[in-house]
């Protein structure tokens, strides 16, 4: 293992040096810092551009405020400073006599006030270039603006992308080899994510994402559920004045997308509304399974065809009442589902006591349907000292999840229906969280962030499933096999957060969260003790020169068992494996920690290396065993698996991920992750211990060939992963795309296409349970060819507000324009 994170590294410094070989001059320790914000409503103006200029009028930094409005412009040496700052419909300003020291490296200069220029503006296109890849303290943030093979897509394809986390061809997530992801959307929750993660995110257009965060080890303010991380996805909006938006129409061989949204900022207030539509085609997988037991043996082919489709509508609010108060809301709603019919010839050859050669066919059809609510309130408080606040948040979710199914086997040759069954399942999961957060800075470089959060969870589950009863071919209850199962959680959190700078050298962070969590089920049926959690978390960080910094975290996470994995149910949706939740499951806890260095070059060029550690002392691993027999109530099943997910086993895994941008020319740029680690599977209990190196990368190479003309070429490998009872299988993809923007760069027009020369991707998955061995295979049509377009549309207005530019210390000759 040693020997291939050593040749990784050298590989990857080879490529990247030719990136950073023209270091800029350093400058020194010095910086400058404040806040950008708007005189008229004293929110905050988010992606301005600013520029710091020495005594001798030469150039010495320049940034971009960030989504809060603030900026720091570090690598000062000491000396005299002025600021020029601009933004498209605000007055320029200059600020001048910033002078930093030796004894005093930083300055900040507090709140910048801008004005709204007087001239009203017609529509107005605003462009900039943001990084690819921003390190934030805490977070990662890959910013989708300039992607293009993901924009006729779903939310699943710009995850490929997006360092550290790997998707594999069913579009299950993992974030540094761990699959217990927490995925957010806009910084919450979603009951959809919980029902059903999958089918959530291919109901989420690309074109709907402005940018997506990683968090492998959050701090205190998060929540400890999740042992892989967080990862939260930010929908696109536009803090503009006036009224502008967007709308992308895609269409082609497998999806159909449509999404819009409009913004609207007038004074105080800013309301945005989207709504999405989307739709995939009727997709034919070819399927085998062959299992080999002692008592028998079976061999099942065919195929199965989904068609999913879904939409969603979101609108929400932004209300500055005063300029220490604000109230923002919103509500969301999402509908999405997918069709499944399909037919399996069937061999099942019996040994045991007799030889018996059974041939069958089955069909079977399948229907499941998403419905939920999201909707959210809050009050944030400023007060005098800045940053200083306090905020009250309250978030609701509700959905409802339907599930019917039927299915007919029928004997070979002749075609005599001998069996046949039909069910349903309904789910509705209600979730409601509230919080309390507080913030206190004491310093320029010290501030505490305490808080108290209460998430309430209802779900309730009810199941009915029917048997063929031959010859009246009239369907009975077989109320043995319905199920009414209820779920109630509550998890009470105190946490704590303090960040600081130590010696003048470190940024930290150090935070801890208490959790303690109540489970229950109505009339008793499983007993689950009220348990505590505690959460610590640290990270601290060293900046270096020339835009280098050094990264070290750890923290600690829980993954606590859900509906799926408590109830003891059995489904045979398909009767020859069974599958069924274990109510003696208990939470998985594991430990991370991650050291990382990330570079950024003033040429676009960036490198980010992590080494990563975790351990989890009571791993889930899904757990299979073959049986001769089974009864579940009346019915007996007959040489079937069951499977179900138990604590199996100890697992450590540790690895190095390397995420880079190579800015080879203005016109050419280069994007690489990759990923290798080590999974040490120790089974509980004795077994066969698993130890495997596995691999993940994907490469992306943009060129631009006019202003108006660019090109891209995608390719992604997940090497196969290896799990206590089997062997999943490895995934490999390419994506080539063409975008050519027109009317003005307001719209744009894009081709994509996916595995253009293959018409099926091969997925085979081999497992060895002791007692029986099988391998499943399925035959993908993951080959896509699509057509897209996105116009962006904007009337931004700016209204002199006289009073105000009488007491802003504006320089006359400043008088506004585009800047772009």
């Amino acid at each position: 293992m040693k020997e291939k994170i050593f040749i990784c590294i050298l590989l990857f410094n080879a490529f990247f040096y030719s990136a950073f070989s023209q270091q800029p001059k350093i400058a020194g320790e010095c910086k400058i810092k404040g806040k950008l914000i708007d005189s008229a409503t004293s929110q905050h103006i988010d992606y301005a551009t600013i520029v710091a200029f020495a005594a001798n009028d030469s150039l010495a930094g320049g940034i971009i405020t960030d989504d809060k409005g603030q900026f720091t412009i570090d690598d000062l040496a000491p000396g005299t400073y002025h600021l020029k700052i601009e933004f498209i419909g605000y007055n320029p300003i200059n600020k001048t006599g910033i002078v930093v020291t030796d004894k005093k490296p930083v300055i900040n200069v507090g709140n910048i006030k801008l004005v709204g220029n007087s001239k009203s503006l017609k529509e107005v296109a605003v462009t900039g270039s943001k990084k690819f890849m921003e390190n934030h303290l805490d977070k990662l943030v890959y910013n989708v603006e300039k992607d293009i093979t993901s924009q006729g897509g779903v939310a699943t394809d710009i995850l490929k992308k997006v360092p550290m986390v790997s998707v594999d061809i069913d579009g299950n997530l993992e974030l540094l080899g761990d699959q217990n992801v927490r995925v957010f959307i806009n910084g919450k929750p979603s009951a959809m994510f919980d029902n059903n993660l999958t089918e959530a995110l291919a109901a989420i257009p690309a074109s709907q994402i402005k940018s997506i965060e990683v968090i492998t080890n959050p701090g205190a303010q998060y929540d400890a559920q999740g042992t892989g991380g967080i990862i939260n996805i930010i929908l696109k909006d536009n803090k503009q004045k006036g009224v502008n938006g967007n709308v992308t129409l895609s269409g082609g061989s497998r999806y159909q997308n449509g999404s819009a949204n409009v913004h609207i900022k007038n004074g105080n207030l800013d309301v945005n509304a989207s709504v999405s539509g989307n739709l995939q085609l009727d997709t034919k997988t070819l399927t085998s399974y062959n299992r080999s037991a002692d008592s028998a043996g079976l061999t099942q082919n065919g195929y199965n065809t989904v068609h999913r489709d879904g939409y969603g509508a979101h609108t929400g609010f932004d209300w500055a009442v005063t300029k220490n108060d604000f109230i923002s809301g919103g509500v969301s709603y999402n509908d999405f589902g997918n069709t499944n019919f399909g037919t399996i010839n069937q061999d099942q050859i019996t040994i045991y006591p007799n030889p018996v050669d059974t041939n069958t066919i089955r069909n079977s059809n399948n229907y499941y349907r998403y419905r939920g609510e999201d909707w959210n309130l809050s009050y944030k408080k400023k007060f005098g000292r800045e940053g200083q606040e306090i905020g009250i948040y309250y978030q609701g979710s509700t959905g409802t999840s339907d599930v019917t199914y039927q299915q007919d086997q029928y004997y070979e040759p002749g075609n005599s229906e001998f069996t046949g069954a039909r069910g349903g399942n309904s789910i509705t999961d209600n979730e409601n969280y509230l919080t309390v957060d507080y913030t206190r800075p004491f310093s320029d470089n010290a501030q505490l962030n305490v808080g108290v959060k209460g998430t309430f969870s209802d779900l309730s589950s009810n199941t009915d499933h029917y048997l063929l009863m031959l010859p009246s071919d009239v369907y009975t209850p077989d109320l043995s096999q319905q199920d009414n199962f209820n779920f109630r959680r509550s998890i009470y959190a105190a946490y704590a957060s303090f960040t600081c700078k130590a010696f003048k050298l470190f940024d930290v962070k150090l935070g801890v969260r208490d959790e303690y969590t109540v489970t229950a089920f109505p009339a008793d049926t499983i007993a689950i003790p009220a348990y505590n959690f505690i959460t610590p978390s640290a990270t601290i960080a060293r900046k270096l020169k020339n835009d280098q910094t050094i990264k070290i975290s750890y923290t600690r996470r829980i993954q606590r068992p859900g509906f799926y994995q408590y109830n003891p149910f059995v489904n045979a949706t398909d009767p020859a494996n069974l599958t069924t939740g274990y109510p003696g499951i208990t939470p998985e806890k594991n430990h991370a920690v991650e050291l990382s260095y990330y570079k950024f070059s003033e040429s676009g060029s960036s490198l980010l290396v992590t080494l990563f550690y975790r351990y989890s002392g009571s791993d889930w691993q899904s757990h299979s065993y073959y049986y001769d027999s089974v009864a579940v109530g009346t019915t007996v099943y007959r040489n079937v698996t069951v499977a179900s997910t138990i604590n199996a086993a100890t697992e450590n895994q540790g690895g190095l991920s390397i995420n880079g941008t190579w800015a080879v020319t203005k016109n050419l740029e280069i994007r690489c992750n990759g990923s290798v680690f080590d999974k040490y599977i120790v089974p509980i209990g004795g077994g066969t211990i698993v130890n495997s190196t596995n691999y993940r990368a994907n490469l992306n190479v943009t060129y631009r060939f006019t202003k108006d003309l660019t090109a891209e070429f995608f390719s992604n490998y997940n090497s196969p992963r290896y799990e206590a009872q089997g062997k999943y299988p490895s995934f490999a993809s390419y994506s080539f795309a063409v975008r050519q923007q027109v009317l003005n760069k307001k719209g744009s027009i894009a081709f994509t296409t996916t595995d253009p020369f293959n018409k099926y991707t091969t997925q085979s998955t081999y497992i060895s349970a002791g007692n029986f061995s099988s391998v499943s295979t399925r035959q993908y049509p993951y080959q896509i060819f699509g057509l897209s377009f996105s116009y962006k549309f904007g009337k931004i207005e700016f209204k002199e507000n006289k009073k105000e530019n009488e007491n802003e210390n504006v320089p006359e000759n400043n008088s506004g324009g585009e800047n772009k």
